[in-house]
């Protein structure tokens, strides 16, 4: 079942329902995604190699749990295909076309399943010109970094190590200030 059968087999109605249960702070978009639910709804889905995975996740940082949806290849072919794939910059079009893994129908509702999709699919914006226009910015920098000089590069990056240490010290100085 691709996620443009699941779309066109349920109502606006009920998946805003869900949608709204499972993200309330939505609410202000409630309206986009309408846009966004109709869009999808007469747009033609293009076959693909992906299948959609949506899946209960814990966050290593912080033992959060969220929902995940991302992408499996059917088929990998190498061995960054083996991995997880990041949909939120994937052509509406390719989502649609995209079947549903059978754990996360097992594990979801179709209308939990569409509600984590178009959560996913706007996480950058309700206008798929607006995210292939960030895909190309993120792209372009990329492209800048790359072609810098080492030197420059050197002191246009931070280590993760870096960062871990500024967001210790941080907190340090936030408990610090509390407990005066």
């Amino acid at each position: 079942m691709t996620l443009k059968d699941l779309i066109q087999s349920n109502s606006w109605l009920s998946i805003e329902t869900i949608l709204l249960k499972l993200y309330p702070g939505e609410e202000v978009n409630r309206f986009a995604y309408l846009d966004v639910f109709e869009e999808l709804l007469y747009m033609n889905p293009e076959d693909a190699e992906i299948e959609i995975v949506v899946a209960n996740q814990t966050d290593d940082f912080d033992g959060e749990e969220y929902v995940d949806v991302s992408g499996s290849y059917k088929n990998p072919k190498n061995e960054e295909e083996e991995f997880s794939q990041a949909l939120e910059f994937t052509p509406w079009n390719e989502w649609l076309g995209m079947e549903i893994s059978q754990e996360s129908l097992h594990h979801f509702t179709e209308l939990e399943v569409i509600a984590h999709c178009l959560f996913e699919m706007t996480f950058i914006g309700f206008e798929e010109e607006v995210i292939q226009e960030e895909m190309e910015s993120i792209q372009s920098s990329m492209e800048d970094y790359l072609n810098m000089p080492e030197e420059e590069k050197e002191e246009n990056t931070i280590s993760f190590e870096d960062i871990f240490k500024d967001l210790d010290d941080e907190e340090e100085t936030e408990e610090g200030e509390s407990k005066e």
